[in-house]
């Protein structure tokens, strides 16, 4: 019987059913290219473009969470970077493709849900998250954590863009507990520095700010009402 809960397993499945997005969502999400959603342009966030200009990420192996249309994957490649980069949207991954091809840039593209992504244990220097894990619901917290736990070399970085609480494009400002009672995460969880650093206590913190307003650069993506944040894997 498919509506059985026997195991853990069946718990978070039963739960995303109830709160997760379908593949169809994003695929209808991101059909629509003229649209003029802010992120959807083909330029990276100003947080990371920073951390490589102050030398605190070098060229390396790095995953990307939610990649969407690959902006900041082409911006890690032309760094030298070696890039996976997954998204559960097919719809995204093309256009993907297609600004990769543009581009002349080698990245390795992975439809998939992050939650069945067999990664081995060490791997990566870098793993960075724009836009993804304020769609998380708060049950497959401990299992993203532990993805990150796992992906990352000892010393590795993990850094992340997500809605701020009431932010400007979005940031539910709601319990953990409130998400189940209405069954929504209302569009996006928004988190705060003090929310950020308990989630991620796991882990010691370099940089939690909020994202520089940059809609007057042509250059980078950077728009109000976003936290950027990078943490270290201890060695």
């Amino acid at each position: 019987m498919k509506e059985m809960i026997r195991n853990y397993e069946d718990v978070l499945d039963m739960l995303d059913s109830l709160l997760r997005e379908p593949a169809e969502f994003w695929n209808g999400f991101y059909n629509d290219r003229e649209k003029g959603v802010p992120f959807f342009e083909n330029i990276p966030d100003e947080n990371l473009v920073g951390y490589f200009k102050n030398g605190w990420l070098r060229p390396r192996r790095v995953l990307e969470l939610g990649c969407g249309p690959g902006r900041n994957a082409i911006y890690l490649a032309k760094q030298g970077c070696q890039v996976d980069a997954v998204d559960l949207s097919e719809e995204s991954l093309k256009w993907a493709h297609e600004r990769a091809r543009a581009e002349e840039v080698d990245i390795h593209f992975m439809n998939e849900n992050l939650f069945e992504l067999n990664v081995e244990p060490s791997t990566y220097d870098l793993v960075y998250d724009s836009g993804c894990f304020h769609h998380i619901a708060p049950h497959r917290r401990m299992d993203y954590i532990k993805l990150l736990k796992k992906a990352l070399i000892p010393g590795g970085f993990y850094g992340l863009t997500c809605f701020k609480e009431k932010g400007e494009y979005g940031g539910a400002d709601i319990s953990d507990w409130e998400v189940y009672r209405s069954r929504s995460l209302l569009g996006g969880l928004g988190y705060s520095e003090r929310k950020l650093r308990e989630i991620f206590s796991g882990f010691s913190s370099r940089e939690i700010r909020e994202m520089e307003d940059r809609r007057q650069t042509s250059n980078v993506f950077g728009v109000p009402g976003l936290l950027t944040a990078l943490f270290q894997k201890e060695i």
